[in-house]
């Protein structure tokens, strides 16, 4: 049950919050359009090198964050997950082998996809846009049985593959 509902929360949650740490202490989150890999788990996000959560995990790459999914609006339709790992900038070589599978995922409608994918080029260094990587560590998602029971929001830590 654990990993169809983790598949139904990546596939429907189109954003994610990002929680990050600057190097002097100070706390911070972004919430970013998201793509997703498996095995191991990783999320990818574009984004300005100059952007607070980029200048943070520059100094700090461990971060955390959650994935939200809204349903039909019905309370139990609600879920969600949580997750903590570790964030980096893609390679060259990485951005070239992940670049259509990214815009894919955000921008699914092929017109849109073509009016507003940035060129490979355009996320290379001196670029100001990057492509992120959030390799996921831990992951968990709310423990739905035990909140019908006695509403008492707890966290259940999934294996990830």
């Amino acid at each position: 049950m654990s990993v169809e509902r983790v598949g139904r929360i990546l596939a429907e949650a189109r954003y994610l919050s990002l929680s990050t740490v600057s190097g002097d202490g100070e706390p911070w989150s972004a919430v970013l359009q998201y793509a997703w890999l498996v095995r191991p788990l990783r999320f990818l996000f574009g984004s300005a090198t100059g952007a607070r959560h980029c200048r943070d995990v520059e100094a700090r790459p461990a971060v955390s964050g959650s994935l939200f999914v809204t349903g039909d609006g019905d309370l139990t339709d609600v879920d969600g997950a949580q997750f903590s790992g570790t964030c980096r900038e893609l390679t060259e070589a990485e951005v070239r082998e992940h670049h259509a599978t990214f815009y894919d995922a955000l921008l699914p409608d092929e017109k849109d996809r073509a009016e507003y994918t940035l060129p490979v080029e355009a996320l290379l260094a001196p670029a100001d846009h990057r492509i992120y990587q959030i390799t996921v560590d831990r992951l968990w998602i709310v423990d739905t049985s035990t909140w019908i029971e006695d509403r008492i929001d707890r966290r259940v830590e999934v294996t990830l593959p």
